[in-house]
């Protein structure tokens, strides 16, 4: 390639400030949060406060922030100053707040030159993301596209960090590029795979919903011309970084052998979402999503599919389907909507998973989970969106969410009091009633719209985020020992955190920010409508009483569980056979206690 055929249109030192503006803007307010940074408070401005921290080697950060309910803060990116003995400091602004912390806090060296190149790959996403379409736009935007203008994590500053892609890897696979590609199919042996689907399905019915009889025919072909038996094959979708990358240098003993054969691409198309491994067919709607292993580091963990949980992936679907089948609150109240993974293949490592211990992205690295389409879950007139897509903010300064109100003809008040009926019963009941938690973030909540309204939610992303409750419920003993082995089991403060840090924390606080900014809703107001809808529902299912108080929502503070100095200070970029898990660090006051006086 000649390098300067590189499009580099988008680097340009205006759009590099703003990126890292925004950047630090955001690292100041989620390290205050994390109290990884503590800085002093310089005056008092009616609304908000000027606030100044300086770190061991004199560079001064000097901004003003609003203080927010969960000891949150608002962080102005237009008020930053980063100054050093009275001087404006120049470039990478957002790494030298790195630089400082690096050098007081105690993290190491290692960690601080990774997470360096995280930052600077998050901020090159950044200055792509810069100038794209309106809110308006984005308001009438498909489900499938509208994942490709997301910008990422809203708490995770790091949140594009993507070790392991190049810059041509970002330009062909990044889900800002909207590129659409075909899956590439190998096949592999049955005798060093597995395939595991709900009961009303089979390897042959999933292939012929999946691939053309065109596509069918060439793969038995090639099959036949090196004399192989089509019936000792499964066949498996792979993603072409992960192949180069990982498969053909760590599998090559396997294609010698060929119990692994490269068959080429399938004919559809597919547009990544914004996990980059999850890919929605926008050929033919109605088919499956496949989510695939890609060993790239991203926002904490390398993007593989752990081994045991894509094994038991279908039980799980049938565990928390079968809830909703019989539960008339859930399916004709809630209509809660369940995108079930019903098939999947995995294909373990012969030596890695004989390495006691061995670094758990070398036991995630070649299967697929495919899961049931959106659009097959929608009913006319219905939009699916992320919930995630609420605290997306144009380049024009409008936000998203605004957009949705106006269009729904609806008052802030009315339609935020919407969201709340749409999204937390059916999440309630599920804990309430069964013990049982799903990871409502922003990516995994589909919120479903009817003209611009929302009506209800559709829940996904089973294998990684079903947790279970270690009280000894009626409604768990059902449940297989496989089932009890995979999923994780926690405490009542540990399963409520599902709720309180996957929702509230990270996703609620961001919205509650958006919404009094841009609509003048208070917070207080806004927590206010999450409590009343909490109460809401506990008046209705007054048999659970016992239950509410175990899972206490409204209790005064929360353990504060911390996703940046995770990272940063506490596991680093170790590399050891479990994944890591958000940090403790003190505790949290809890909004929907605060605002309890507030709730008539």
């Amino acid at each position: 390639m000649n390098i300067v055929k590189t499009d580099l249109s988008m680097f340009t030192k205006q759009s590099w400030e703003k990126a890292n503006q925004q950047l630090l803007a955001k690292m100041l307010q989620e390290f205050m949060y994390e109290q990884i940074i503590e800085p002093k408070e310089i005056q008092k401005l009616s609304d908000m406060t000027m606030y100044q921290w300086e770190d061991q080697k004199g560079v001064m950060y000097t901004y003003q922030a609003k203080e927010k309910l969960f000891d949150s803060f608002y962080v102005l990116s237009d008020t930053i100053r980063v100054t050093s003995e009275g001087q404006e400091v120049g470039l990478s602004k957002a790494l030298q707040l790195l630089i400082g912390l690096s050098e007081e806090k105690g993290m190491t060296n290692s960690t601080a030159g990774h997470l360096a190149k995280e930052y600077f790959h998050t901020l090159v996403a950044d200055l792509h993301l810069q100038n794209r379409k309106s809110s308006d736009e984005l308001a009438e935007m498909d489900y499938a596209e509208l994942e490709g203008e997301m910008t990422g994590h809203p708490w995770i500053t790091y949140n594009k960090g993507r070790i392991g892609f190049g810059y041509d890897d970002y330009i062909r696979f990044a889900p800002e590029q909207k590129n659409h590609i075909q899956l590439s199919w190998i096949a592999v042996a049955k005798q060093v795979s597995s395939f595991q689907s709900l009961a009303t399905l089979s390897f042959e019915k999933v292939m012929k919903q999946e691939l053309s009889e065109n596509t069918l025919k060439s793969f038995a072909n090639q099959l036949n011309v090196r004399q192989l038996t089509l019936s000792d094959y499964y066949y498996i979708p792979v993603h072409e970084w992960q192949w180069m990358n990982v498969i053909v240098p760590l599998y090559a003993e396997y294609i010698s052998s060929d119990l692994i054969v490269p068959l080429g691409e399938s004919e559809d198309s597919y547009l990544p979402q914004q996990s980059i491994r999850t890919f929605v067919n926008t050929t033919h709607r109605e088919k499956y999503h496949v989510k695939l292993p890609m060993s790239i580091l991203n926002t904490l963990v390398y993007r593989g599919l752990p081994s045991e949980r894509t094994v038991i992936a279908p039980q799980v679907t049938e565990h928390i389907q079968g809830i909703r089948e019989q539960d008339a609150f859930l399916k004709d109240t809630c209509k809660i909507g369940l995108l079930g993974e019903v098939a999947t293949l995995n294909v373990s490592h012969p030596t890695f998973t004989k390495i006691q211990s061995a670094p758990y992205q070398y036991l995630e690295m070649l299967g697929v989970v495919w899961r049931e389409s959106v659009y097959e879950e929608l009913g006319e007139g219905e939009q699916a969106i992320t919930l995630a897509a609420l605290l997306h903010v144009d380049h024009l300064g409008k936000a998203l969410v605004s957009t949705y109100i106006q269009k729904a003809g609806l008052t802030p008040k009315e339609w935020i009091e919407a969201l709340m009926n749409a999204v937390l019963p059916p999440l309630l009941h599920y804990l309430y009633q069964y013990g049982t938690v799903f990871s409502p973030h922003g990516q995994n909540t589909v919120l479903v719209l009817k003209n611009f309204k929302p009506v209800r939610i559709i829940m996904k992303d089973f294998v990684d985020d079903v947790n279970i409750s270690d009280q000894p419920f009626d409604e768990l003993r059902s449940l297989s020992e496989g089932l009890k082995t995979v999923l994780r089991s926690e405490d009542p403060e540990g399963l409520t955190q599902f709720i309180f840090t996957g929702l509230f924390i990270c996703h609620f606080r961001y919205l509650a920010t958006i919404l009094e900014e841009h609509e003048g809703v208070t917070e207080q107001k806004f927590w206010g409508s999450v409590r009343n809808e909490i109460l809401r529902y506990q008046s209705q299912f007054p048999q659970l009483r016992t239950r509410f108080e175990l899972f206490d929502l409204l209790r005064p503070t929360v353990t504060k569980l911390t996703l940046n100095r995770n990272r940063m200070f506490d596991y680093g970029y170790e590399d050891d056979g479990d994944r890591p898990h958000a940090s403790e660090y003190g505790k949290v006051r809890n909004a929907l206690h605060e605002v309890s006086m507030l709730v008539k």
